[in-house]
């Protein structure tokens, strides 16, 4: 997966917003206002992922390419290199289950109207 594959793939998810509040070499993706991934350019290529706590450890002894989140908080986010490693199936899904995460932890108005977004526009879970 290339840089610009990753970045169009995580502002494909409904309201999605790229930002760079950390300045350029950080891009950091929200909906709501809430951060569901952060994505390094430098090489290698990295995201970082919200993930159940208990999932991020299996995560995490099963693929060296994940690590605990780099500057986050270490239970509830992975780190992935992506260096073709792990395939993009399971990245994919690996974002997927971080948008819904953070979506989750929203109001119930905000849920609700994502939820109409959803059914205009499905997620992108390929």
């Amino acid at each position: 997966m290339t840089l610009e594959e990753l970045c169009a793939t995580l502002l494909a998810y409904p309201e999605a917003r790229e930002e760079e509040p950390f300045g350029p070499g950080a891009l950091v993706y929200k909906v709501r206002g809430k951060m569901f991934a952060l994505v390094s350019p430098e090489p290698p290529l990295s995201v970082s992922l919200k993930c159940n706590p208990i999932l991020a450890t299996m995560l995490r002894d099963t693929y060296p390419a994940v690590k605990p989140g780099y500057h986050l908080n270490k239970q509830h986010w992975n780190t992935v290199v992506v260096d073709g490693s792990i395939p993009d199936s399971e990245i994919l899904e690996w974002i997927a289950h971080s948008y819904e995460l953070v979506v989750k932890g929203l109001p119930k108005r905000d849920r609700e109207g994502l939820a109409q977004k959803q059914g205009d526009s499905s997620l992108r879970s390929e």
